[in-house]
């Protein structure tokens, strides 16, 4: 099954498969933010995305109902092995299609960026593997930031 169509099947919104990526990132990115395998503070999740606690809290709540991430009380939010699944799908799918609108296109990065971040959701796995394919075939190297 494709993260897609796990994330139909959840009935994921654009915005829940937001939130499990963007703690992909900050995980990844480390840092100040306190980001590791060890979870992830819900300030910083509301931070980076320009929303309230609360916002984050309501979130937490829906994606914990999937099973996507768990928190303990007041705790750090952890990424389930299929909440980090779909998480890092979304973020390759969006590093994909940036790099092809910056590459390719000449699309401006805060432009690309924002607009890969629409796009990453409506792309297939099945698109998205034929176009890695034919991005490979062009030597096009996908760019982390």
């Amino acid at each position: 099954m494709d993260t897609t169509e796990s994330s139909r099947e959840l009935h994921l919104t654009m915005a829940n498969e937001d939130y499990l990526e963007c703690m992909v990132r900050i995980e990844h990115e480390g840092g100040d933010e306190g980001g590791d395998e060890g979870g992830v503070r819900s300030v910083d999740i509301a931070t980076r995305l320009g929303v309230s606690k609360a916002s984050v809290n309501k979130a937490v709540s829906v994606l914990k109902s999937q099973g996507l991430v768990e928190q303990a009380h007041y705790g750090k939010v952890m990424l389930t092995p299929q909440g980090r699944q779909i998480g890092e799908a979304v973020w390759y799918r969006h590093r994909l299609l940036r790099t092809f609108l910056i590459q390719e296109l000449g699309v401006p990065f805060e432009r690309a960026d924002a607009e890969a971040c629409q796009m990453e959701h409506a792309v297939s796995e099945d698109t998205m593997a034929r176009w890695l394919k034919y991005l490979e075939g062009q030597n096009i190297v996908v760019v982390e930031e």
